[in-house]
């Protein structure tokens, strides 16, 4: 049998994508271009000896790396970030609920960000809250974009008049067969669909909100800031409006007044969607228009604490 990442049987051949009927989604299914082939991830590395960026690193806390991540749904290696709570090492029969976040390499360290010295401060921000006890000690899981294909695989459908765009589906393969399966071998994790979000901002808010909807047996936690809602004519808002049932998924929704009229209408139209197929404000939905946010990293990391009090609240943590 080939060997792939733990957990996982590889197919032999080429074989239909399957997705759970959720009303909205095409009733052709999708293909892979290429014949799937094995895979295995590279080694743990601790990151103090790893990471060796080209300017100041600024990680906080207990970080794992794992380079050049291999899929057989996306053509490119990427870099997997992993930050493990204060305790994860002391205590040792513990697990853990799971947030994945895109874009990962503007998530933890100032050295990697995209504008460099501009990063979300996840790690400082998760650190402080946790050892506060103000949010439930949780393992976050940034997923490096892959440069020049990130317009494609954080897209559900192409763009008009444009030939880019249209592999999310291929990337919520990715993300729910292969790096999830293989975040719940290495670490002690909490699997189940309750303790899983997937997040992310801009197109990473639109491919996190689309692989959620598309798979809320495996996340039940969305966290979408300022989410591209406008690409491919708003085909989020179509799909939203168009499922036949809610899925039972809890989700953290916001934009900023100054991210362009344009993108904050098209928030503003997705929200009233999620309403109206039956989220409700307070419950399971929490939308937020941030006066004078903007569409920045600083922006972002501004309320992520906020994004974490809400989506893993420290009541949640089990005894």
């Amino acid at each position: 049998m080939a060997r792939g990442i733990p957990g996982n049987t590889l197919p032999e051949e080429k074989k239909p994508l399957e997705f759970p009927d959720m009303g909205w989604l095409p009733v052709d299914s999708f293909v892979a271009e290429t014949t799937p082939v094995p895979v295995e991830p590279k080694a743990l590395e601790e990151a103090k000896s790893a990471h060796t960026p080209q300017h100041q690193s600024t990680l906080t806390g207990n970080i794992r790396f794992h380079r050049s991540f291999p899929s057989r749904f996306l053509a490119r290696e990427r870099d997997v970030i992993v930050y493990l709570p204060p305790d994860y090492d002391e205590r040792a029969e513990t697990h853990y609920p799971v947030l994945y976040m895109q874009d990962g390499q503007n998530l933890f360290d100032a050295a990697t960000a995209y504008i460099q010295g501009h990063d979300w401060k996840i790690d400082e921000t998760a650190e402080t809250l946790i050892r506060a006890g103000e949010i439930a000690p949780l393992i976050i899981v940034g997923v490096y974009n892959s440069g020049e294909s990130r317009i494609d695989e954080y897209t559900p459908n192409k763009e008009l008049r444009s030939p880019r765009g249209g592999k999310g589906r291929l990337y919520g393969r990715f993300m729910t067969e292969e790096l999830k399966p293989f975040i719940d071998t290495v670490y002690r994790t909490k699997p189940g669909r309750l303790d899983t979000g997937i997040g992310g901002s801009s197109l990473g808010g639109l491919v996190s909100l689309f692989t959620g909807l598309n798979y809320s047996d495996v996340f039940g936690k969305l966290a979408i800031l300022s989410p591209s809602a406008w690409w491919g004519r708003q085909s989020i808002i179509t799909r939203v409006s168009g499922l036949s049932r809610k899925p039972a998924v809890k989700i953290w929704l916001d934009i900023g007044t100054h991210e362009g009229h344009g993108s904050l209408e098209a928030v503003r139209a997705l929200r009233s969607a999620l309403v109206s197929r039956g989220w409700a404000e307070g419950a399971d939905l929490h939308y937020v228009e941030i006066e004078g946010g903007q569409h920045t990293e600083d922006a972002w990391a501004a309320r992520f604490g906020d994004v974490l009090r809400w989506l893993y609240p420290s009541n949640a943590q089990e005894p």
